[in-house]
């Protein structure tokens, strides 16, 4: 899609409208969460009335961004979806509010131009990094809480700054933070290093779900919801396990299959090089970035199964490497 809004025209909406409900997306991760509490503590720096609809439960690691933070209870007037490229990210939310949202702030290449006014910056590496432009835009002085928000969005968004999505704007927007005296080795800390044993467990589990495909070039991984009652994991143990297939050598598509209900499962899909995940998520009305995406896939897990595997065989024909 071409956007030819800017970052100038989404600071005038906000300027002259009030009574702001945030939205994130489901399965609320660091990027979307980081950039709506970044968002409504600028907007209520500014004198507007702004809270935030977290979509689902959030993890206890993203509690912190909670500190200091002022809770307002009001009927909203206007809409803002952050780091959502689809209206099919607001899950439950959705028929509530899929018809009017205002304004979308993004970095999805795939975002569906869904709101009134949206912004999409392909080109960032976090939707955070938007953020941090747009409060610039606003004028309002960053406080200490307000870049940890936008640091949390980039760093779990990057992989800790070692995805191929981190450009030198990305760094220097991380240092700016670090400026303000943003907690960047603590965040680092509770985001990538540490686990709970029920994670651990959890671990273990999958891996032994672990099938290669296509010449070890594919990987997959499964959880289901008897593993999480058996290992003890609660949505805030979940974050990350798409990671791993991607992690065995030569493995070029990652792809983690997550029960979330009868016959209903969440594929988080991780490419490397020429491959592009969103193209595998695309097949199943799906979307993300090139390297990382992620759809919803209904069935038998055996047919998902085969039905995502396929899609991935069909990335590798096309590029042909």
């Amino acid at each position: 899609m071409m956007n030819t809004t800017t970052l100038t025209d989404i600071a005038k909406a906000l300027e002259s409208a009030d009574y702001f409900v945030i939205l994130t997306h489901q399965y609320p991760d660091g990027d979307t969460v980081g950039s709506a509490y970044a968002l409504c503590r600028a907007l209520q720096k500014l004198g507007k009335h702004a809270r935030i609809i977290i979509n689902g439960s959030l993890d206890r690691k993203f509690e912190f961004l909670k500190n200091h933070f002022k809770e307002e209870s009001f009927t909203y007037k206007t809409v803002v979806a952050v780091d959502i490229a689809t209206t099919q990210l607001l899950g439950d939310l959705k028929p509530e509010f899929e018809n009017i949202i205002d304004i979308s702030i993004d970095h999805h290449a795939s975002n569906t131009d869904f709101a009134k006014l949206s912004y999409v910056n392909s080109k960032a590496a976090a939707n955070a990094e938007n953020i941090y432009e747009l409060i610039k835009i606003l004028g309002t002085d960053f406080d200490k809480d307000m870049a940890n928000a936008v640091y949390t969005g980039i760093c779990t968004d990057t992989g800790c700054f070692k995805f191929t999505n981190v450009t030198s704007a990305t760094m220097r927007i991380s240092a700016d933070l670090m400026d303000m005296g943003c907690d960047s080795a603590e965040i680092n800390r509770v985001m990538f290093d540490t686990k709970s044993m029920a994670r651990i467990r959890m671990e273990r589990a999958v891996l032994e779900s672990l099938t290669l495909h296509s010449n070890g070039k594919i990987a997959v991984i499964n959880t289901s919801l008897a593993m999480e009652k058996e290992t003890g994991v609660g949505d805030t143990d979940m974050d990350g396990l798409a990671s791993i297939p991607r992690q065995i050598e030569g493995v070029v598509i990652g792809i983690t299959i997550k029960e979330k209900g009868y016959k209903r499962f969440r594929v988080s899909i991780r490419s490397i090089g020429d491959y592009d995940a969103s193209r595998i998520a695309a097949c199943f009305e799906g979307g993300g970035h090139h390297a990382a995406a992620g759809c919803t896939v209904c069935g038998e897990l055996s047919d998902v199964k085969e039905r995502i595997v396929s899609a991935a065989q069909a990335e590798l024909d096309r590029v042909g490497v």
